[in-house]
């Protein structure tokens, strides 16, 4: 038996690009080592300015402006991501999505996200299709009204607890009001809070690489109240930085239960080789609570670290659309 018809444990690909959709991204999915994808505003970046599969369309679409051609490009990527994980999504509706972000600059503009994830996901026009939405307060409401008009959602940036929990609660409502078979996750970032505490629990003589698991896994104890089967966590950000952790540290310890875990693909491949593939042993939220406690006992404030956090994600995912945009508009004059 596999982790996906033993737990429902699923491995997506953080990754998109042309080149690599016609190639190793097929091996991977005929393989069974992914069952999904997942993109963002820098993952384009990276890819359109970096790849030469991108000219030939740039040059029939260069009398546009910069967004229009930003959105055929990576509408294009996604339809054909979408295409190739579609026998997924026909034999497991759980599995075989791909995510396209919404503009990032309209994060706190609810009715903006709502009108461009319908638009997206018309002109996209596949059904194995999720419209990504940062967790915020406007975007909880727009996953709320997306998920009740039959969309797909993949709620984003998510640090806190309490966000996990608000986001829940706006894909629970919007699911079960759509009457749809609709599917959502809800994306928990987990190696960047160790990268931003590390330094700091080493000052306290806490452990290291700890953080970004325990805080993962008391929001997955929080979506898992809602006991929604269309609803799973997502475990985001488990790529490594540097070799004090193995590899494939974020994949191997998060293998939860109606789960998700998405990581670059050179994750993906050290795990294929080095990596577990037996479920984690989950720590109860009480372990959890109790880490919490020990972290405030030492001053550290989680509540000041979450903000920063989806502070620096949002300006991140910003910064990254605009030297795109900026980078496209140069390659069209």
């Amino acid at each position: 038996m596999s982790l996906k018809e033993d737990i429902n444990y699923s491995l997506w690909c953080d990754f998109i690009e042309r080149d690599f959709l016609e190639n190793k991204f097929q091996d991977i999915i005929r393989n069974e080592v992914i069952h999904g994808a997942t993109s963002n505003p820098a993952i384009f970046e990276s890819s359109i300015s970096n790849s030469a599969a991108y000219d030939q369309q740039l040059q029939m679409l260069k009398a546009n402006e910069a967004k229009t051609i930003y959105e055929e490009l990576a509408v294009s990527d996604i339809r054909r991501a979408a295409e190739l994980l579609n026998d997924l999504y026909l034999n497991d509706t759980n599995d075989g999505f791909i995510s396209i972000e919404v503009d990032p600059t309209l994060c706190d503009d609810a009715k903006g996200t709502i009108e461009e994830g319908m638009r997206l996901n018309s002109l996209i026009g596949s059904e194995n299709v999720m419209i990504k939405v940062p967790a915020t307060e406007a975007g909880y409401e727009a996953m709320k009204e997306l998920t009740t008009a039959g969309i797909h959602v993949n709620a984003t940036l998510i640090f806190s607890p309490e966000q996990a929990i608000k986001c829940a609660q706006a894909l629970d409502e919007g699911i079960k009001a759509s009457n749809k078979d609709i599917k959502a996750v809800i994306s928990v970032f987990v190696s960047r809070l160790d990268r931003m505490c590390d330094t700091k629990m080493i000052s306290k003589g806490l452990e290291t690489g700890k953080l970004g698991i325990i805080n993962a896994t008391k929001c997955y104890h929080e979506v898992e109240k809602f006991e929604n089967k269309n609803i799973r966590t997502l475990f985001a950000s488990t790529g490594v930085k540097g070799d004090e952790l193995p590899a494939s540290y974020y994949v191997d310890n998060l293998i939860y239960p109606n789960s998700v875990n998405t990581a670059p693909l050179a994750t993906i491949e050290d795990w294929v080789e080095n990596g577990s593939k037996v479920p984690s042993k989950i720590p109860s939220e009480d372990v959890c609570d109790k880490y919490f406690k020990e972290l405030q006992v030492n001053n550290i404030d989680m509540s000041d670290i979450y903000k920063r956090l989806l502070s620096d994600g949002l300006e991140a995912f910003k910064d990254s659309f605009k030297d795109l945009l900026d980078k496209l508009a140069k390659k069209a004059d």
